[in-house]
């Protein structure tokens, strides 16, 4: 699995263009992506200010979703919308969610140029905690 969640502070003035684009990729991901189980986008309560939460079957299936037409599309038009931008790889809780572990994979030999620039600029990144908690001391 892979699950992140994604800080995004639009620029002042662009949330409706944000949402329409936001809408419109929502709508194209959930038609087309098998690998998805949640893909999904909130306003949060500062100004200009959303998350958009996405947990796929697995590495793999979060890079097709990145190489994906819908999402290069919808790259394109958010440039410039963005005054940040952060990626966060999120672990489910093994008891509190219906969702496998994030798990990091390397890409396949025959990836594109494209997935294999994904891979290098948004490794899933498993804390090392993650583990601990559920199999080592903290778990207990």
């Amino acid at each position: 699995m892979a699950t992140f969640l994604a800080h995004i502070q639009v620029n002042p003035g662009r949330e409706a263009d944000f949402e329409n684009v936001a809408g419109r990729l929502y709508t194209a991901t959930h038609a087309g992506e098998t690998a998805m189980r949640r893909y999904e986008y909130w306003r949060g309560a500062a100004p200009s200010t959303y998350y958009a939460f996405a947990s796929f079957d697995d590495y793999p299936g979060f890079i097709a979703h990145q190489v994906s037409d819908h999402h290069m599309t919808a790259g394109s038009e958010l440039t410039g919308m963005f005054a940040s931008f952060t990626l966060e790889w999120v672990d489910p809780l093994p008891h509190a969610s219906g969702l496998a572990p994030t798990v990091s994979t390397a890409p396949p030999a025959d990836a594109t140029e494209l997935a294999a620039s994904y891979h290098a600029r948004m490794p899933a990144e498993e804390q090392a905690w993650w583990r601990l908690v559920t199999s080592g001391p903290l778990g207990g």
